[in-house]
């Protein structure tokens, strides 16, 4: 066989090289990343996520009509844009979750060696060569254990969007409940501006008849000056009121002309043994077992990042004075003398140790926010049927008999209005009342994650 002169031979490519070490490179680190199982899994109860443009468009909403409360809860749920904002951090949180199972890429490296210098390596002829490429390999589970905890991470955000929910759920709730007892209010308000005129024009008729001081007439008049006041008031509170409720749901003016509802259903308070029974179903507190969960995957974590890393490289090396190719292989390790990762392992001991102290917190604290509740919703209950069943009545039949009385001639004036402001009074307090039953109730609910409906059969007080 004919030997051929360097001269003559054809010259090896670097394209020639990098191919020879794509070849060589048939490590385990350079192979595609399976996927990534889900470790962690939604929490048991997750709600749905809010209704949301994929592309970032914001769905448009403008109720027109009367609203029931199940109008409202559907329109926050659907429209709120906290509850949107949740959405997609649970999304950003599941791309962590995909980058972390991610492996890390190869590094392809170049090298010349050995030109440019003087006498026979002044050119390029006893050049070398040098291309390679390398593949860090991680040991001890470390990309496993990041899923691990990127997962959990989700599961997280997902327990922190139902917190969120059931916050502006309850928060939706009371301001429906304000908008409800300002209608009332403004009920009550013409109500009783209505009576003031009724009775000034009565007071007028007397005068004209002989049978009244024109006194009589300024003290009506007065009257019906404050009650002109207090319904204007009802209505600005209103007003107020019904825009804090279309907040609920994105928008700065309330289109919808009212509620629709009931103050005045109201129903008998369970015993507070069975309401605590239902306390650790608030997101609240349930997710503190996930994040338990997710501080140990971090201890695990730490401990497999103490595990140092294998870099693997493989390549080749062309040798221009003689046209030779040789192969070239090499491993790296560091050696774990003095970093071996312990204040992040110990860090992340601690960190487990303040969760668990947390989560004991949470629930105290959730507790006492429970027992408040109660108590204002067991004093409200109570005000409410007292003033429903005994003090408007007595009320209201103490002012028809002192108006009747005055009609006779037996009472005076002054009489008349003392009851009438009685009778007002107490219709304000008794609707103030209803209002304070119903926001306890919603603000007891919302601690227990459930209407208080859906609790088992208990006792009553």
């Amino acid at each position: 066989m004919k030997t051929i002169p360097p001269a003559e031979r054809p010259p090896r490519s670097l394209v020639q090289m990098t191919a020879m070490a794509m070849t060589l490179c048939l490590l385990p680190g350079c192979s595609s990343p399976p996927a990534a199982h889900n470790l962690s899994g939604p929490p048991p109860t997750a709600f749905p996520l809010a209704s949301v443009d994929p592309n970032g468009s914001e769905s448009s909403v403008d109720p027109a009509g009367v609203l029931s409360l199940r109008d409202v809860l559907s329109l926050t749920l659907l429209h709120n844009p906290e509850l949107a904002s949740f959405s997609w951090q649970i999304r950003a949180s599941e791309a962590v979750a995909l980058q972390e199972g991610l492996s890390p890429n190869p590094e392809l490296e170049a090298e010349i060696e050995n030109f440019a210098g003087s006498d026979t390596l002044g050119g390029f002829d006893e050049a070398e060569s040098t291309i390679s490429i390398s593949q860090l390999i991680e040991l001890g589970g470390k990309k496993a254990l990041r899923v691990r905890v990127a997962q959990l991470g989700t599961g997280l955000a997902a327990w922190e969007y139902q917190s969120q929910r059931l916050e502006v759920l309850t928060r939706a709730s009371m301001h429906f409940i304000d908008v409800l007892a300002g209608q009332r209010q403004v009920e009550l308000k013409s109500a009783s501006l209505d009576l003031a005129l009724e009775m000034m024009n009565g007071v007028s008729a007397r005068i004209e008849a002989g049978k009244s001081s024109p006194l009589e007439r300024t003290r009506a008049q007065v009257v019906v000056a404050q009650g002109r006041i207090s319904l204007e008031q009802a209505k600005r509170s209103l007003e107020s009121s019904r825009v804090l409720l279309a907040s609920c749901w994105g928008k700065e003016v309330a289109q919808f002309p009212a509620v629709r509802g009931s103050l005045e259903q109201i129903h008998e308070v369970p015993e507070f043994d069975l309401l605590t029974s239902s306390l650790d179903e608030n997101p609240t507190v349930s997710r503190w077992d996930l994040e338990i969960s997710e501080r140990r995957a971090r201890i695990d974590l730490a401990a497999a990042e103490a595990v140092p890393d294998v870099t693997v490289s493989g390549g080749a090396r062309l040798f221009q004075g003689t046209d030779e190719t040789a192969l070239l292989v090499g491993v790296s390790l560091p050696i774990p003398v003095f970093h071996r990762n312990q204040g992040l392992r110990r860090e992340a001991e601690y960190n487990l140790s303040i969760a668990t102290e947390k989560q004991r917190a949470v629930r105290v604290q959730l507790f006492a926010n429970l027992h408040d509740s109660y108590q204002q919703l067991l004093s409200a209950y109570r005000e409410v049927t007292a003033l429903r069943d005994e003090v408007i009545p007595a009320a209201k039949s103490a002012y028809d008999g002192v108006q009747e009385s005055y009609r006779q001639g037996k009472l005076a004036q002054l009489d008349v209005l003392d009851s009438q402001k009685t009778l007002f009074e107490v219709r304000d307090q008794y609707t103030r009342a209803l209002t304070d039953y119903h926001r306890a109730r919603s603000q007891v609910e919302g601690l227990l994650g459930k209407p208080i409906s859906e609790l088992k059969k208990g006792g009553s007080r």
